[in-house]
């Protein structure tokens, strides 16, 4: 294979990364309580006053507590979506978890931080765009911003963790609650696919920058033998 072909496949493999982590941190932009079942985070919860289980479903722009109906029907009790939210409500109301006054205002300073997940997914759609023109131009727009991307997911995905990590920890550790087992979901898992997606586009976009600028030195010699 050429070196016009391989840096080609590069740019169009990059290009394709950008699209799919762009879908992915979309995932995460309609967690609850945009799409109900979608979640960061999610709290089983084995009974309340002598109820069927239920379901807490932490999201981006707030959270949803699934099947909240006592009588069985299915109705979810979901917050208005927002920027910032209290994440321990839920888990005091319906598991009875106690925490400190520290997690409390942790939590709820970090919630506001995930209003950063669409906005690295507006990055990343711009820099797909900017990466499908052929220009020299598009191609460096689409670097900077992919990197920007990059360092906007990471920074957003380790906010996530340390916000979700406190209440799961919380709950699965606590000698208090009713026994409600929290786990990650789908959109923890989506962010952190996407940011991995990032790493690898940014570092193709390295290795076809540096293809490049060996091609020009060879070209360069050449011209200076054939002078």
């Amino acid at each position: 294979m050429s070196r016009g072909n391989r840096t080609g496949l590069i740019h169009h493999l990059g290009t394709f990364l950008l699209l799919a982590a762009t879908a992915l941190l979309i995932v995460t932009d309609i967690t609850a309580p945009v799409v109900n079942n979608i979640a960061l985070l999610k709290v089983d919860t084995p009974y309340i006053d002598g109820a069927r289980m239920t379901q807490i479903s932490y999201g981006t722009f707030g959270y949803c507590i699934l099947d909240a109906n006592p009588d069985g029907g299915d109705v979810d009790i979901c917050t208005p979506k927002q920027i910032g939210y209290r994440p321990i409500e839920p888990a005091v109301e319906w598991d009875e978890t106690d925490f400190s006054v520290y997690a409390d205002r942790t939590t709820k300073i970090l919630s506001r931080v995930m209003v950063l997940h669409p906005v690295a997914t507006g990055m990343a759609f711009i820099a797909f765009l900017l990466a499908l023109g052929s220009g020299i131009v598009g191609s460096l727009l689409a670097s900077l911003l992919s990197c920007l991307t990059f360092l906007t997911t990471l920074c957003v995905l380790i906010c996530d963790f340390v916000l979700f990590g406190m209440i799961k920890s919380n709950i699965n550790q606590g000698d208090n609650g009713i026994g409600s087992h929290a786990y990650y979901s789908v959109g923890m898992w989506t962010t952190l696919a996407a940011q991995g997606e990032g790493k690898q586009e940014g570092q193709g976009r390295e290795r076809e920058s540096a293809q490049e600028e060996q091609g020009r030195k060879v070209e360069v010699l050449a011209e200076e033998e054939t002078c």
